[in-house]
């Protein structure tokens, strides 16, 4: 059984009217598509009206039926707006340090399922009780909005504390860290652009 997050990731792709489409354009019934792909006329008909995601060796069988790549049925069309719902139950929380005990800070990606992205947006938490982070960078800007708690931001020498509501904005190619600088953990939104 699909998630809720998958079957919308799927969805988009509309896999089920190309395969409609190539059916039309070759008039081909599905009873003479299931001759070809060896696939119950019931189970195309799923396929079709979106009621069943196939399997890949079930897309392979009815794609080269038609002569075309699996490709076809993944390639975003260039009309459609880029839309990807990423729902809060469904997000993978990881570590800044995989393998440490107190890892600086955890985050979420909140963009997972857009490909060629033209930025990076994150939920990120920072314990109390955690070390400032490795410094790093990374080519492009960077944006971090305070949700909740106090952040210490160091970059380049200087050290920014960021309380809830505050945002900063920078060149992400200089080193650059954080904290939580209180008591309590901190929450914020990270946003990154290559």
């Amino acid at each position: 059984m699909l998630s809720e997050t998958l079957a919308d990731g799927l969805g988009q792709y509309e896999i089920g009217t190309k395969i409609r489409v190539l059916r039309q354009q070759k008039k081909l019934g599905l009873v003479q598509l299931g001759e070809h792909t060896g696939l119950s006329p019931a189970m195309l008909s799923k396929i079709e009206r979106g009621q069943l995601i196939p399997t890949l060796p079930t897309l392979l069988r009815i794609a080269m039926v038609f002569g075309v790549g699996l490709e076809h049925f993944f390639a975003e069309r260039p009309d459609r707006p880029r839309v990807a719902v990423v729902r809060k139950a469904e997000r993978l929380r990881l570590p800044d340090r995989p393998r440490e005990d107190m890892p600086s800070y955890f985050f979420e990606s909140l963009d997972f399922p857009v490909t060629d992205r033209k930025l990076h947006a994150y939920y990120a938490e920072f314990p109390p009780s955690s070390k400032e982070s490795q410094p790093h960078q990374h080519d492009g800007a960077e944006l971090i909005y305070v949700i909740k708690g106090q952040l210490a931001f160091s970059i380049a020498g200087s050290e920014f504390i960021l309380d809830e509501g505050d945002a900063i904005y920078f060149d992400s190619d200089v080193p650059h860290s954080y904290r939580c600088e209180e008591a309590v953990p901190c929450s914020a939104i990270v946003v990154t652009a290559p």
